[in-house]
């Protein structure tokens, strides 16, 4: 063999093994690529559902909350008719009718 041939042959042998080396590592990137970005799905998936469970705490408290204000609005409306009651027995022991603020 001539030092042409031989030279040759190397170029090729070089050339196909820069193209296999080139798409193992293209290969493993790629596989690099998805690993992140499963992760980073699922890390923002799990915080997403974190989140829809803060927003359904939130709601069942408010719901609480306003359940807990209609109780004490209706308390506060009892109050009133019994100190308006109590200033009509007032007035009428004092014997001075007083001004109606109603």
């Amino acid at each position: 063999m001539d030092f042409t041939a031989i030279t040759a042959i190397v170029s090729v042998a070089a050339a196909l093994s820069g193209i296999v080396l080139g798409w193992a590592g293209r290969t493993r990137s790629m596989r690099d690529d998805i690993k992140k970005t499963a992760g980073s799905g699922a890390v923002l998936a799990a915080d997403v559902e974190y989140i829809k469970r803060g927003v359904d705490d939130i709601r069942l408290e408010q719901r609480a909350q306003g359940q807990r204000i209609d109780v004490l609005s209706e308390r506060v409306t009892r109050v009133e008719e019994s100190a308006k009651a109590a200033h009509k027995r007032m007035d009428r022991i004092d014997g001075t009718p007083r001004d109606k603020e109603d």
